[in-house]
């Protein structure tokens, strides 16, 4: 009897603990990721949200691609390259071992191809044929991966390759690549490469159709991104970013194990992240914050609005203390265009500085000329009128 008692309330609760919602957890942030390094980030504007040994360094492995696309895609942005450009595959290219698309030496594709190779089939050979079409060779563009790591304040990355396949000296961490990530999403046409999840690359004289490895884009809603990695010696890794409604997140998980342990690791903090936080609207874009007196100009005044929205990822039953303040000169000097940046409108909660917005010229304003400055004294003096306030 008393054995069927105790088998009773075993079912019991392993009955509630089934049934018991997973965010009842997570919103106490009793988050533990089975992984080396974990972070979690707003990808709104970038701010922490959740981290677990986020400066470990580590092996970032096919993630690395992550780079290579940005510095790809910037240069078809400012007009370097071009998406039609051709791309050949030099021997060298040719000759990257672990997952490829199996370029030969010779082989011509368009950039557009080479980097759905990279976004989508994570080819080692199609990144090594970007890097040296982009910087005219392999060093050279390494070179400018870690240069762009130092401007995105990765201090603790560097880079050997544009792949990742296994260098002791190409290391990175968590709360870098969560730097990189916030960075990429805003690269026009990254997430566009990012979000697809099947590529028909060589249809003869064998189809050789490309697989996206980020499972995510099927098993997570809103997943957009970004990009897995593995090596032997890294584990499993996933950069990732979905959006649902207006909110979008950003996670890493770094050294993850099991097959599908950078997922499970990685949907666990987006769950945690879609369950206990909501965006909150402070203030516009175009919303007047701000006027300023112009010197020299057409126009005395000039009425400075908000470059973008302010928003705020709050925690749910956060209790906060909003304060806003203004960094600006006390004076402007004509001309000035319309959408000149000036100054900026910064947002603090309980004493943390969240955002900066810039704060821009609402309306163009001509620099004074002789005729205007005549006027203007012939108006005072006679009439006692302003004509520039």
């Amino acid at each position: 009897m008393k054995k069927s008692w105790q088998l009773f309330l075993l079912l019991v609760l392993s009955f509630l603990c089934v049934i018991a919602p997973a965010q009842t957890v997570l919103a106490a942030e009793g988050l533990a990721i089975q992984a080396q390094a974990c972070i979690l980030l707003d990808g709104n504007n970038g701010r922490v949200l959740y981290e677990q040994e986020a400066d470990k360094q580590w092996y970032p492995a096919s993630t690395t691609k992550l780079m290579t696309l940005v510095l790809a895609l910037e240069a078809v942005e400012n007009g370097t390259v071009s998406l039609e450009d051709i791309v050949s595959t030099s021997e060298y290219a040719a000759s990257m071992g672990g997952s490829q698309v199996y370029l030969y030496a010779g082989e011509t594709r368009t950039l557009h191809e080479m980097l759905l190779g990279i976004a989508v089939g994570s080819g080692n050979d199609a990144s090594v044929a970007v890097a040296e079409f982009i910087a005219g060779s392999n060093e050279a563009f390494v070179a400018k991966m870690n240069e762009k790591a130092k401007e995105l304040g990765m201090t603790g990355t560097h880079f050997m390759n544009p792949h990742g396949l296994h260098d002791p000296d190409h290391y990175t961490t968590a709360a870098d690549m969560g730097k990189l990530a916030y960075y990429a999403i805003q690269v026009p046409k990254l997430l566009e490469y990012t979000s697809i999840y099947e590529y028909d690359f060589r249809p003869e004289p064998k189809l050789l159709k490309l697989w996206n490895t980020n499972r995510l884009l099927k098993w997570y809603e809103g997943t957009d991104g970004l990009k897995t990695g593995f090596t032997t010696e890294a584990g499993h890794n996933l950069v990732a970013t979905a959006k649902r409604d207006e909110r979008r997140f950003i996670t890493v998980v770094l050294g993850a194990e099991g097959q599908h342990g950078h997922f499970t690791e990685s949907m666990k903090l987006l769950n945690y992240a879609f369950n206990s936080f909501d965006l909150e609207n402070y203030a516009i874009k175009g919303q007047i914050v701000a006027e300023l007196p112009v010197v020299r100009g057409t126009i005395g005044q000039s009425e400075l609005a908000l470059k973008d929205d302010i928003r705020y990822m709050k925690k749910k039953g956060e209790e906060l203390t909003p304060e806003c303040t203004l960094e600006m000169p006390q004076a402007l000097e004509a001309p000035l265009a319309a959408g000149q940046e000036v100054g900026y409108y910064i947002l603090s909660m309980n004493g943390e500085e969240i955002s900066r917005t810039p704060l821009v010229v609402v309306k163009e304003i001509p620099k004074s000329n002789w005729w205007d400055i005549f006027k203007k004294a012939f108006c005072m003096t006679v009439f006692g009128i302003d004509i520039t306030a």
